[in-house]
């Protein structure tokens, strides 16, 4: 078993949320009663995905509320909400919200870019502007200056008799600017990111440069070195890292459980053998197999030895039961043999 240069500080976990059409409450509670088991087993965060028009969370603001007023201790985050979709303002509004009723726990991660399939919905999302919508960095620094507390207008004070005006985003929460993460994909984003003080999510997807090897492991590496150094030079030296792989430990599996893993694994392995489409997406590997043969894949991942702390994503199909399993077996023996210390009950995390 190898042995780690540092031990992970920070474990966490990512679900899509998946819910039966016919049966969405079902879904919903069932997301709830995971990130109360996580909350139980030490995990120090719990990171909603953010899906639109699909059977995923598509109001993770909302999730979060609620498993905010069923945990104490536990973060809750998001990776990533597309923020083509939002209007950064109510969006400002809303997660201060949550993270003042969270007791200052919530991380919003967010991306840019023009929402997916968005001919198809553009229409509905955007009837009079969806030609002239801003979809760039732009979009990510106003969101970034409102959930600051920065200004929005001249005018504040009192008119009439009781209706008082702010001229900022209100309610205003004073440490949620610095737990805005940037899920970036590419050298250039993370750069972005590290030097417009956000922190950085690195997940299961890269964009490698035109000269650079199509290694994943090695694409995320240079990705988060390039991400410190430009936080650095901007005085953010303290920006955080989370990476995301999905792992699937089979320690206290059923054999079915395992059979139906392994053909999960089986089906997505073939995307991760060479570059995707006209930008070259590469996909990271699933880990399956025991806590201590996926610890060994993970001290050999150059993007794993980069950082302290992860939120290992969850497979997107699987049931119930299934999640119980791999959390409890994440928590219980692939933490501990990452260097992890599970959080204690009722402690906030640090």
């Amino acid at each position: 078993m190898p042995h780690p240069t540092r031990p992970l500080r920070k474990l966490g976990f990512l679900t899509i949320g998946l819910f039966d059409p016919a049966d969405p409450a079902a879904g919903h509670e069932s997301t709830l009663r995971i990130i109360e088991l996580g909350e139980r087993l030490g995990f120090d965060s719990a990171w909603l995905r953010h899906r639109h028009l699909q059977f995923g969370i598509s109001s993770p603001v909302a999730v979060m509320a609620a498993a905010s007023q069923r945990t104490s201790r536990i973060e809750l985050g998001t990776a990533v909400t597309p923020l083509g979709w939002e209007n950064p303002l109510r969006l400002a509004e809303d997660l201060a919200t949550v993270d003042l009723l969270a007791g200052g726990r919530i991380n919003p991660g967010v991306s840019v870019g023009e929402p997916m399939h968005y001919d198809t919905v553009k229409h509905e999302l955007y009837p009079d502007s969806g030609e002239q919508e801003d979809f760039s960095y732009g979009r990510v620094e106003r969101f970034a200056h409102l959930v600051a507390g920065e200004p929005v207008r001249e005018f504040s004070g009192r008119q009439g008799v009781v209706e008082e005006f702010s001229n900022r985003v209100e309610p205003h929460s004073p440490g949620l600017r610095g737990r805005l993460w940037y899920g970036a994909g590419s050298t250039a984003s993370a750069v972005w990111a590290g030097a417009n003080g956000f922190n950085l999510l690195s997940s299961s997807v890269v964009f490698p440069g035109e000269d650079q090897d199509p290694d994943f492991a090695l694409v995320q590496q240079s990705q988060i070195r390039a991400f410190r150094e430009a936080a650095a030079a901007s005085g953010h030296s303290r920006a955080r890292v989370s990476q995301g792989l999905v792992v699937i430990p089979t320690d206290s599996a059923t054999p079915a459980q395992r059979e139906k893993y392994q053909r999960y694994v089986d089906e997505r392995t073939p995307r991760t053998t060479a570059p995707q489409g006209p930008r070259g997406m590469m996909f990271a590997r699933d880990l399956i197999g025991s806590s201590e043969q996926i610890a060994g894949q993970l001290y050999a991942h150059a993007g794993f030895q980069e950082v302290d702390e992860v939120a290992f994503a969850l497979p997107f199909s699987f049931d119930h039961e299934d999640y119980v399993q791999i959390l409890t077996d994440i928590a219980g023996k692939l933490g501990p043999a990452l260097g992890w210390t599970p959080a204690e009950a009722g402690k906030p995390a640090s």
